[in-house]
């Protein structure tokens, strides 16, 4: 069993079943309709709520526990999830597929994979799609309130506006929050967000 099926199996939902709260915020700027693309999503939390907001949403995971817990939630919510079992070094990237792309806490990835995931989701967005990405930043070495322990997988505003430069950045935010997401992100923590908009 995969670390993330470890931690994934139980039955309460580590990072809660709402959505990430920056994410939530960002609702008035997403499309009436269309498809999404939520990667690394684990236990669907963020897909399901992008479900609930009348997009068509591919939500995937690695970890097939995570899965499952996603098409649960889905099913309790009562929206249609098209949960995949991905292993992101390996995706596709399909060309200009999704209105919206979202990316949240997927610091596993170390810098050569990071970089490639961060074309990929330019790459995958539709002219005009938004892209919303919310990581850690180097702060949360001191915080531990989770995320990774290697510098290298944490983000900064200059990284993201140097891998993003192609988009037109719509919010790029450095800061220190109260984060309360299910048991595993709790505390001060050190966040970077950001919102961008493929060129139409």
């Amino acid at each position: 069993m995969s670390y993330w099926d470890e931690r994934y199996s139980t039955s309460e939902y580590l990072f809660g079943e709402e959505p990430n709260a920056f994410l939530a915020r960002q609702a008035h700027l997403l499309p009436k309709s269309g498809t999404a693309l939520a990667i690394a999503d684990g236990e669907g939390r963020n897909g399901v709520w992008l479900a609930e907001q009348g997009l068509g949403v591919v939500s995937f995971d690695a970890s097939p526990v995570g899965i499952e817990k996603a098409r649960r939630l889905a099913q309790k919510r009562g929206v249609a999830l098209d949960p995949q079992l991905v292993d992101i070094a390996l995706y596709g990237w399909p060309v200009e597929q999704f209105e919206v792309v979202v990316g949240i806490f997927f610091q596993f990835a170390g810098p050569d994979l990071r970089d490639a995931i961060f074309a990929g989701m330019q790459r995958t967005l539709k002219p005009g799609g938004l892209l919303i990405l919310e990581g850690y930043g180097p702060r949360q070495l001191e915080y531990k309130t989770g995320g990774p322990s290697m510098i290298e997988n944490l983000y900064t505003e200059a990284l993201l506006a140097e891998k993003f430069a192609g988009l037109e950045i719509l919010q790029l935010q450095d800061h220190d929050v109260e984060l309360a997401e299910g048991a595993r992100h709790v505390g001060r923590s050190h966040l970077v967000d950001l919102v961008a908009r493929k060129p139409g």
